[in-house]
């Protein structure tokens, strides 16, 4: 078997794979793999010494030139699988494009071009380039005068230079769509088709992707040549080292929860992930406000305040970034101790992605899940695609609370006596026990005092943990169903002033809702739209005109998602008082 050449195997395996078979793939050595000695120097160099199963597979197949279809899961060496054979391509003698990466996002941009980087550190006039939105364009189009040859970027930005002619793929030998399924997700269907359609007819086309819904297998039919299928058994999806937890709380009892939960646990490093971009806002202001050194990650927050966000949490400055999906994929943070979902993905690949952020490279890691009410049985679905188990637990009391900030006071003073290291005031504590005071009272008025300096305490009052109450599917609050009177004796669908605003929406396919706040109750578009959208998890085009009358808000809803809003918002508390949202009776 000396003679074997693992290209030819890797090949034989990739085309039994196309028939159903799916190989347990083994890790190799990089020596074994056939690559040239300046890439293994920069590996070593890395502290790499095993391929990845995804890598030990795919990069002998992308050496032969073939058409690749890569599948595994986040965290499993992807980037290195297709960047390794991508430099090793590269004539350095040509200053011109030679492979286009193409990525979902600009974090996870910069993090292929930063891993490029280092595995072409030895390659002599090698050059990678990252292009993406909100970057500025004159050094994005000095880098490609410049002759940079790998270039990695988004969709539009990609789109934005090939259109200014300052981007062309004459030279190009090599396109790699890295999670081609979150880029069809995002709505970059019609750019990828774009990018394809110019790409040279000649040239190798990879594409790695978690799932292979329709829309991918339509670009794998339509733009590559016999491609080879590498991927990594379905059961290299769970997650064995990461301990899964729910905590089944009202909404309204979110924030208490994961207080009680970070101080109990003694949490230091996590990620939480929100739904919106308004709820990430709200949320990191809560938890700065409640003592803890919190920022975000979200669509909204430019590209410079980005990266020094994640520098700050890299260098551990930041103890919780609370951030949307867009931070899901892509994050290359170590020791990520906690992953919390505090609002539900949309569906179970975002579920793996997001908890795969912590317990990388075989380290242990946590997920905490919030659900409340019907959201347990969305939670079970996604737990089938982990192949994992989660488990029910109770959220810490106040007194259970209490404690552990006792203990640690306890220990932080024992450690401060034993070592010594404080400045003796005996003259002040003489004049007060002059004064009739005991020792012990002397003590604890001082721990009183500097209680929020020796350990974390809340700045607000603790909040009464609320259970979720039970919801049929058709349930409405009974007084309107009825038609009773308001407290003030009115009908709340009529003891409003007449005004020439109507019940029925404008537009074609929304419906107008009633919301039971208005003006009076301070309410303002911002706050509607982030309720709806956060409780509901229904897109932002969803949410039509807002009409804010003194005692109630009318608000247009996208009619698929009537059913939706009314379910989720119906008998939450909003601006002081329980709401009400229902549909107003045909005029």
């Amino acid at each position: 078997m000396e003679n074997v050449n693992p290209c030819q195997v890797a090949i034989f395996i990739a085309a039994l794979s196309r028939h159903g078979y799916v190989p347990t793939m083994q890790k190799k050595p990089f020596a074994e793999l056939g690559l040239s000695p300046d890439i293994l120097k920069a590996i070593e160099k890395m502290g790499f010494e095993e391929a990845s199963p995804i890598q030990s597979a795919a990069i002998p197949v992308l050496l032969t030139g073939a058409d690749v279809v890569g599948q595994s899961q986040t965290g499993s060496g992807k980037t290195a699988a297709f960047a390794i054979p991508a430099i090793e391509k590269i004539d350095a003698s040509l200053r011109a494009p030679q492979v286009l990466i193409l990525c979902p996002t600009r974090e996870l941009a910069v993090q292929v071009a930063e891993e490029v980087a280092k595995l072409a550190t030895f390659k002599r006039g090698v050059r990678e380039l990252p292009i993406y939105g909100g970057a500025s364009y004159d050094r994005q189009i000095r880098g490609l005068k410049d002759g940079a040859q790998i270039i990695i970027g988004t969709p539009g930005r990609v789109i934005d230079h090939l259109d200014r002619g300052t981007l062309r793929l004459d030279s190009l030998k090599m396109i790699i769509l890295d999670e081609a399924d979150r880029m069809l997700d995002m709505g970059f269907r019609d750019d990828i088709e774009s990018v394809l359609e110019q790409a040279p007819l000649g040239r190798q086309t990879v594409l790695f992707s978690a799932t292979m819904p329709r829309g991918i297998q339509d670009l794998i039919r339509k733009h590559t040549r016999n491609p080879e299928n590498v991927r990594i058994e379905s059961q290299t999806l769970t997650m064995p080292a990461i301990d899964q937890v729910y905590y089944e709380v009202d909404r309204r009892s979110k924030l208490e929860a994961l207080s009680r939960i970070i101080d109990v646990q003694n949490v230091k490093c996590a990620i939480i992930f929100c739904a919106t971009k308004m709820m990430c806002d709200q949320l990191t202001e809560h938890l700065i406000a409640r003592g803890y050194v919190a920022d975000k990650l979200h669509g909204d927050v430019t590209q410079a305040m980005r990266e020094r966000v994640m520098k700050r949490f890299r260098d551990r400055k930041v103890e919780f970034l609370v951030a949307t999906d867009v931070a899901a994929r892509g994050l290359d943070v170590e020791d990520i101790e906690v992953v919390f979902n505090y609002d539900l993905p949309h569906d179970g690949e975002d579920y793996v992605h997001r908890i795969g952020r912590t317990g990388r490279a075989g380290r242990s890691g946590r997920a905490i899940t919030f659900v409340a009410g019907r959201e347990i049985r969305k939670l079970e679905n996604m737990i089938h695609l982990t192949k994992g188990r989660i488990r029910r637990e109770k959220v810490p009391s106040v007194e259970e609370v209490e404690e552990k900030r006792t203990n640690q006071t306890f220990e932080l003073l024992r450690e401060t006596l034993e070592s010594g290291e404080f400045i003796k005031r005996d003259s002040l504590i003489d004049r007060l026990l002059d004064q009739g005071y005991s020792a012990t009272d002397i003590a604890s008025a001082l721990l009183h005092l500097l209680g929020s300096d020796a350990t974390r305490s809340p700045v607000v009052e603790p909040e009464p943990i609320r259970e979720p109450a039970p919801r049929r599917d058709s349930e409405r609050p009974a007084r309107f169903e009825r038609g009773e009177r308001s407290e003030r004796g009115e009908d709340p669908r009529r003891g409003r002033p007449a005004r020439d605003i109507s019940d029925v929406s404008d537009e074609a396919g929304m419906t107008r809702l009633v919301f039971t706040a208005g003006r009076l109750s301070e309410v303002r578009p911002a706050d509607i739209v982030g309720t709806v959208l956060g409780l509901s998890g229904i897109p932002r085009e969803a949410i039509g005109a807002i009409h804010i009358e003194p005692k109630h808000t009318l608000v247009d809803i996208a009619d698929e998602h009537v059913s939706a809003v009314t379910k989720a918002l119906a008998g939450i508390r909003f601006k002081g008082r329980k709401l009400a949202v229902f549909v107003p009776d045909a005029k």
